[in-house]
This record gives C-alpha cells, sequence and structure tokens, in this order.
C-alpha cells in the first residue's frame, strides 16, 4: 500500500513546484461598445422627419383588443398636476392580444414597381395580409397606396395607389395643423375585383401632452386627430375617425380607431385601441 503512494505523492510535489512562467500584461476588461441610437428626442415640442424615419430590422410591440371586443376610452384626457393634459391609457387588460410591427423595404415586394423609391412598407391590418406602403418626405408622411402582402392570395389580389398619395401628417408635426388631404385610385384591385374611388382625410393636431401606456410613460405627446371618408365608385360611403398619438423618435405610440359611421369625435367607444407595449 505505501508503495503505491509514492508515485502519486511525487507527481504531487512536482505539480506544486514554483512556476517560473510570467504572465502577460492584459488589458482591463471592457463592456461592448453600446449600438448607437439612431434618433433622440429633442423635446422640442415639434416631431421633424428625422424623428419619424422608419428603423428596418427592428419590431415595435404593441397591444391590442380582441376584434370582437370593444374599449371604452377618454380621448380628450384631463389637466395633469402640472397644468398640462394627460391621457390615461395604462390599463393592463388580461384579453389583450400582442401585435408586432417591423418596416421593411420595397426590395423584393411584387408591388415594388408600382411606388417611388425609398417607401417603406408596413402591416396594414392585423393578420399582416394587407401591406401599407408609405414615404416620408421633409414636408410630410406620405400615404402612397396599399397592397396585398402576397401576390396571389387565396382571396384575390388587392393593389391600392393613390394618386396624389395622401398626406397622413405635415412635417414638422405642431399644435395648430389643419388640413385635408384627397387621394384618387383608378384600375385599383379589391381581393381580385376592380376598384375605383376617392379616400379622404381630414387632420387636425390639436393638443401636446403626457401619456400614461400599461408600461411606458411618453412627454410632450402630440395628438393628431383623424376623419377619414371612404367613397367608392360603387358602393356606400364608410366614414372612420381615429385619434392618435405621436412622440419624438418613437412615431406612433397609440391608436385609438372608432366604429364606422361614428359622428362624435371625442368617442368614447373604440373598435380598436392599439397601445406600445408587451
Amino acid at each position: 500500500m505505501r508503495r503505491s503512494l509514492i508515485p502519486i505523492l511525487f507527481v504531487g510535489v512536482v505539480a506544486c513546484g514554483e512556476n517560473k512562467t510570467i504572465p502577460p500584461e492584459r488589458d482591463p476588461a471592457t463592456d461592448p461598445d453600446p449600438t448607437p441610437l439612431t434618433c433622440i428626442p429633442n423635446k422640442d415640442e415639434r416631431i421633424d422627419a428625422s424623428e419619424l424615419l422608419p428603423t428596418y430590422g427592428v419590431p415595435a410591440h404593441y397591444v391590442v383588443n380582441p376584434p370582437t371586443v370593444s374599449r371604452k376610452v377618454d380621448v380628450v384626457g384631463a389637466p395633469d398636476e402640472d397644468g398640462g393634459t394627460l391621457w390615461d391609457f395604462a390599463v393592463d387588460f388580461a384579453d389583450d392580444q400582442a401585435l408586432a410591427v417591423e418596416a421593411s423595404t420595397l426590395e423584393g415586394k411584387w408591388y415594388a414597381q408600382s411606388f417611388d423609391d425609398g417607401a417603406f412598407v408596413t402591416p396594414f391590418n392585423r393578420e399582416g395580409s394587407l401591406d401599407s406602403i408609405g414615404l416620408v418626405r421633409d414636408d410630410g408622411f406620405l400615404l402612397l397606396g396599399l397592397a396585398s402582402h402576397d401576390e396571389n392570395p387565396p382571396e384575390g389580389k388587392t393593389l391600392l395607389v393613390y394618386d396624389p398619395p395622401i398626406v397622413v401628417l405635415q412635417l414638422p408635426v405642431e399644435v395648430g395643423q389643419s388640413f385635408v388631404s384627397v387621394g384618387q385610385i383608378t384600375n385599383g384591385m379589391i381581393d381580385g375585383l376592380p376598384y375605383a374611388g376617392k379616400d379622404t382625410y381630414e387632420v387636425t393636431v390639436d393638443a401636446m401632452g403626457a401619456i400614461d401606456l400599461p408600461q411606458l410613460t411618453f412627454e410632450q405627446v402630440h395628438r393628431v386627430r383623424t376623419k377619414v371618408t371612404v367613397e367608392p365608385t360603387v358602393g356606400a360611403t364608410v366614414v372612420r375617425r381615429q385619434v392618435s398619438f405621436y412622440a419624438e423618435c418613437f412615431g406612433e405610440v397609440a391608436r385609438v380607431t372608432s366604429a364606422d359611421g361614428e359622428q362624435d369625435p371625442d368617442f368614447t367607444n373604440a373598435a380598436e385601441l392599439r397601445r406600445l407595449g408587451q
């Protein structure tokens, strides 16, 4: 037994001998460089074109009510402790659904040739089966048209090109703006059927304040009221109201959409309540 231990003990002694190797000088540990922000709010009470540009490949996460459930809302707001306006949309509804919206370029889209270079694409509906094609210029945020995400979906192709494009926002966005923008559609197509018509957007930027969301609070958001009138060449006219809240560099942080036919600009029942959050 003792003989068998000797080699093991010997090896142990050799291993514990003086280390003649001099360790190299090492640089101090550092963290990776942070990803630079492409836009930083300057809180100058206006939203410039550079503060509304799409960021490709970066999804924005929203929560939205189910399509069969309406929400009670207050788009008027209330005075806050500083005398400004506060819109409270902070209630976290258990049945809200998750919605991710991500901008992409026109590259590779089947309808790319129908729209201007530099345009960007975002989902128009919740399912992502319909695309919205927009363009940000120094003087405005434009809606160029709509198209089915797939060229030949089961329900049929959709391609609507506005001429002229609809001005969704005049830039820079500032309180006091009010304008009307009309877009005509000729030789369009909805679900594989011919379509022509006229869409009228009546837009007012009438207030600025703070907004509380379930997980976020923003200051200096602009309330944008939009009345959309859709007049097809064949079919009934549809009127819909939308109140959106825009923040510098974050874009639309909340959207409240009425049921069709709503007449009250301060409607309290929303067909859709969409808010930034998860």
